[in-house]
């Protein structure tokens, strides 16, 4: 990204981040959720931040729609606003991530470039959790009526319907929250964020763990 603002520069923290995972008792990072509409996104997300928290971690939840009321309230859906979306949000991240908190986020974010921007601003922080609920399973819900609303026409470039979604190449996690439970996907993302982000550990590198 081009940066049009002159006479800027970057300023150092008097914080080192490891004294920050120290308080915490735990590393700073970013879940990243990302799949259709309906597959259980905020759901999950909201879900693994009362585990976490209850477990006494610093953890927040960044939700598309909440976003878009706020940060991002004047972007459409077009594929340049969907982009400028993610990579806001994508920058929001990593500063969270930055000041020691776990935060998760549920964004559709149908494209693997923006994710991949995403990935890039978080760096190694950086976790992509695939919800892999396919799109018979995701109109099956349908628990506000978006995707009926979409076949009828009524909302242009929808996800799935009318606007490509493209499925994560190497995700750190794959949950397919179409066949799974809540309680049982809940059980096995907190317990990769467990190892995840436990003060002095890493996953980086490491294959993805497949849940079916």
């Amino acid at each position: 990204m081009t940066i049009k603002s002159a006479n800027i520069t970057p300023v150092v923290h008097g914080v080192a981040k490891h004294d920050r995972w120290a308080v915490n008792s735990h590393r700073g990072g970013v879940i990243w959720f990302t799949g259709l509409s309906g597959s259980g996104k905020t759901t999950l997300a909201f879900a693994l931040e009362q585990a976490l928290f209850a477990r006494r971690y610093n953890v927040y939840v960044l939700d598309g729609d909440n976003m878009r009321h706020g940060l991002s309230a004047d972007l459409g859906f077009s594929p340049v606003e969907r982009s400028e979306n993610i990579r806001r949000i994508g920058e929001v991240a990593a500063l969270f991530a930055d000041a020691g908190v776990i935060v998760l986020t549920a964004f559709i974010s149908p494209y693997r470039a923006d994710r991949r921007r995403a990935r890039d601003a978080c760096g190694d922080a950086f976790h992509e959790v695939f919800l892999s609920a396919d799109l018979d399973a995701c109109e099956r819900r349908d628990p506000r009526g978006l995707y009926s609303r979409a076949r009828r026409g009524e909302i242009p470039e929808f996800t799935g319907i009318t606007a490509p979604y493209e499925i994560p190449e190497n995700p750190e996690l794959i949950v397919d929250t179409g066949r799974q439970s809540i309680s049982d996907c809940l059980e096995r993302v907190a317990a990769y964020a467990e190892r995840a982000f436990v003060f002095g550990s890493s996953t980086i590198g490491k294959p993805a763990e497949i849940v079916r």
